[in-house]
């Protein structure tokens, strides 16, 4: 069963956004980038606070689901009429591939989890492809 572990807000300020959460929340941060997006936890869901670029507003950017096999979801997506999910660009530490659903909400989908850094390099260091570094049926 697919989980929701992942939300990523679009922010003007993730620094000040961070600092919020930690103080009211309790949330800690577990990933600072050089892009200046900033990933928080609170031991079950992890928050990514990302700048808002190119113009682009605040708000929710997309969400993301802990699943057991991105290659059933990858199928189930083709049996609806609905484009399979794409290896997510620039190698994300946290999602594998990216769909999209009828509404046009991105959803990212990872078979390690949203609480530990993993590189595509990493799963192929083991030679786990699982739905993760090969393109999507």
């Amino acid at each position: 069963m697919a989980k929701i572990r992942h939300i990523a807000i679009k922010s003007d300020d993730p620094i000040k956004l961070a600092q919020f959460y930690e103080d009211t929340m309790d949330m800690k941060v577990i990933l600072r980038r050089p892009t200046g997006a900033i990933y928080m936890t609170d031991g079950y869901m992890n928050v990514a606070l990302l700048p808002v670029r190119d113009g682009g507003k605040p708000g929710i950017d997309h969400f993301g689901f802990e699943v057991d096999s991105i290659d059933d979801v990858a199928g189930r997506l083709k049996q609806h009429g609905h484009p399979a999910p794409k290896i997510r660009p620039n190698n994300p530490p946290y999602a594998e591939q990216r769909a999209v659903d009828p509404d046009g909400n991105y959803f990212d989908l990872s078979e390690h989890g949203f609480q530990d850094e993993e590189y595509q390099e990493d799963r192929a260091a083991r030679g786990d492809s699982g739905g993760k570094v090969k393109e999507p049926v």
